[in-house]
């Protein structure tokens, strides 16, 4: 059976920025999702430019059906190259990989997207010219690798206007200035200084411009092995305790060299260790956390769970679901990378003890630990002008590979790992831990690790600050010539209208309170301890064999509530870590100061919204945490569409307009997709030969009430 929308009569033409280009595209190509059996789908026509992949009907020539969140540079029905993933062509019922030349055309084309989203298109109705251009030009400009200067990147700043400031509160760090003022900040200007020694690159091209060290250490140290060797600042504690990195020297050595290395390596640790007023713990994470092969593969893994493009593979998985999760090894990287920011988080703080973090390079595991140990302790990393500071400092300037990482360039796929999402995934688990916390919400964090894949902002896409500036200057389309002008991801103005950035804030973060002695004895914020920690020493963890048992009693709560996976704890951490981490638990939370994270058990969870967000049969109707943030919405409007009323109570205005209220939205109506999708399919629940979906079928009540407000967000991930 095939659901047909007539084919477009009326002609649609791309929405194209400046810069980009129309190399190829194709008619009557039918866009269809499978469902139980049959296909539902729409004609419309398929294109490919310099920038993205994008599909045109009918719906894409009227401003009608515009969704409230709707992203100004990329569409619902737009890829761009960079977030091209896979694609597969089927031949006879058959998938297969396409790369390079092809020899024969599919019928149907499969793109997985790395944000997640599968698009089938059906070629069978269009002209075999016309399919022939468009499958090879969109495996060609998504899949073989380009040089830098080939990325839209460059084409769009040279096109745009540059009307942007782009700032928004941000610190660059591209300053001397911006450096000392983080020095000053955080009180750590007293034993560390803002150094000038690599201006125009002379000591590395991986450093940046500028940076901070130790007061003690010379120019002539870091010049010495090109800034190998050198402890440089990440952040100060407020006791004085201190955060530093440092990128390691290469193994493989000649014995001579590694034994000046060493002499080397040891009068720098006397400079900065001098026991007991100073003290200097070092930690090696290449030998304490999983290798970059290892998070790549768990990654790649764990995201096949969830490129998922029609209702039968996604009811054939759901019974396996927490042995297929767990046999990904994802959430467990996530707990381990969350327990090593603890322990640095408690040499800090409790022992006063400066800490090292030792990496090869110094631009990858460092750049996590680092930034997630700010977020637990440092409650200015936690607004989202701080957040994006911190991302600046320790990624985009800290000279963090994005090129390489995400393999934008499609040069080599052994440089290619999650890293950065990985960050995401850990601070997206503190967020819902502690959402009052935060100022930003986790919408903003899927959003931001969608912009990972846009290439109008330079931020995601340079290996480090001397390959943006070397790559700065260029002529422009346009008469003048001169660098070019790259926005940065931070200016949210360019993705989203206001009415759209409402949902990156968080409406109930709470703000930092005056010290007011008698306010703060009221205010206690309650800890919610039924979460406890469901492993103790005392008692032995489950077998994993736990979820076969539990399958049948557990299988309810699958459908939009996938729960974390119930981590064995058999690496139990040492004594004094233990104690500082039940020790804080055990105190109300200050939402302030110091945040710990929850990882024992099933506490380490799936950030739902970015991975189920585009399967409709993993939504909750009128439930989810949009339920919650959607009325929380409404009700401020309402609150300030009242000041005004009050604010103009001595003017006539305040008899005007009645209808000036918001226009509330019916959050029974909503669906846990929302913002990003919108209901899409509704599936028929398959024949299984299990009683529990009798429990769903109780569960579906729910929705049919209308005229109540079903809170399910507590039921979430």
């Amino acid at each position: 059976e095939i659901h047909i929308k007539e084919p477009i009569e009326k002609e649609v033409t791309p929405h194209l920025l400046p810069g980009e280009l129309l190399l190829c595209e194709a008619s009557t190509v039918y866009k269809y999702m499978q469902e139980d059996g049959s296909y539902r789908g729409t004609y419309g026509k398929l294109v490919c430019t310099n920038f993205k992949i994008s599909f045109l009907d009918d719906d894409s020539a009227s401003d009608d059906n515009e969704p409230q969140f709707k992203n100004k540079i990329v569409g619902e029905n737009d890829i761009t190259l960079q977030c091209v993933d896979q694609i597969y062509g089927v031949y006879d019922e058959k998938k297969k990989l396409l790369t390079g030349q092809l020899r024969k055309y599919p019928e149907k084309l499969i793109i997985y997207c790395k944000d997640l989203r599968v698009f089938n298109f059906c070629l069978r109705y269009t002209k075999e010219e016309e399919v022939k251009r468009i499958v090879s030009g969109i495996v060609h400009h998504s899949q073989t690798p380009k040089l830098l200067k080939r990325l839209f990147l460059f084409s769009y700043a040279s096109a745009a206007p540059n009307n942007t400031d782009g700032r928004n509160q941000t610190v660059m760090f591209e300053t001397l200035e911006d450096w000392r003022d983080e020095l000053e900040r955080t009180k750590g200007n007293v034993k560390y200084k803002a150094v000038t020694t690599n201006e125009g690159y002379r000591v590395s091209e991986k450093l940046p411009l500028y940076f901070v060290v130790p007061m003690c250490i010379s120019e002539e140290s870091i010049l010495k092995y090109e800034g190998r060797g050198i402890p440089i600042w990440c952040w100060s504690c407020h006791n004085g305790a201190a955060l530093l990195k440092m990128s390691a020297f290469p193994k493989e050595q000649d014995d001579s060299t590694s034994q000046m290395q060493k002499a080397f390596l040891d009068g720098i640790y006397k400079t900065i260790s001098k026991p007991p007023y100073e003290l200097l713990k070092l930690d090696d994470l290449s030998s304490s956390l999983p290798s970059l092969q290892d998070i790549q593969t768990a990654y790649t893994r764990f995201k096949q769970l969830f490129l998922i493009d029609n209702s039968t593979d996604f009811w054939a998985t759901d019974v396996k679901w927490f042995s297929l999760l767990e046999s990904t090894n994802w959430l467990e990287i996530i707990r381990r990378v969350l327990k090593k920011a603890i322990e640095v988080a408690e040499c800090l703080e409790i022992q006063h003890t400066n800490v090292l973090l030792i990496e090869e390079s110094a631009t990858d595991l460092c750049c996590v630990i680092s930034s997630l140990v700010q977020v637990m302790m440092d409650s200015y990393s936690r607004t989202k002008s701080g957040f994006q500071s911190l991302i600046q400092k320790e990624w985009v300037i800290g000279g963090h590979g994005f090129l390489d990482r995400c393999n934008h360039l499609h040069k080599s796929e052994k440089e290619e790992a999650p890293v950065f999402l990985l960050l995401l995934n850990c601070v997206w688990q503190l967020v819902q831990q502690y959402p009052p916390a935060f100022e930003f919400t986790e919408t903003y964090l899927t959003v931001l690790s969608d912009s990972l894949y846009v290439p109008i902002f330079s931020t995601f896409f340079f290996n480090s600050q001397h390959q943006r500036d070397t790559n700065k200057s260029g002529e422009s389309l346009k008469t003048q010539s001169g660098p070019f002008r790259f926005l940065t991801v931070w200016d949210w103005a360019v993705q989203f209208d206001p009415k759209a950035q409402a949902f990156l804030n968080n409406p109930l973060y709470a703000e930092k309170p005056k010290p007011d002695k008698s306010q703060r004895k009221t205010a206690r914020f309650k800890h919610q301890r039924q979460l406890s920690l469901p492993l103790t020493q005392a008692k032995p963890s489950t077998k994993r064999g736990f979820f076969r048992e539990e399958t049948d009693h557990l299988i309810k709560n699958i459908l939009g509530k996938r729960i974390g996976k119930f981590i064995n704890s058999s690496d139990e951490a040492p004594n004094s870590l233990r104690e500082f981490y039940d020790s804080w638990h055990s105190k109300p939370v200050d939402y302030h100061g110091l945040l710990l994270p929850r990882i024992d058990g099933p506490e380490i969870k799936v950030w739902a919204q970015r991975y189920l967000r585009w399967i409709p049969e993993a939504q909750l109707h009128g439930g989810g945490t949009i339920a919650t943030a959607a009325k929380i919405l409404d009700l401020m409007e309402e609150v300030q569409s009242l000041q005004v009323k009050m604010d103009e109570e001595h003017s006539q205005a305040f008899s005007g307009d009645v209808h000036s209220g918001p226009m509330l939205r019916n959050s029974a109506r909503l669906s846990s997709l929302f913002p990003f999708a919108l209901l899409q399919r509704q599936s028929v629940k398959p024949a299984l030969p299990t009683s529990t979906w009798k429990d769903l079928e109780d569960e579906d009540d729910l929705v049919k009430r209308d005229d109540e407000f079903v809170d399910l967000s507590g039921d979430m991930l």
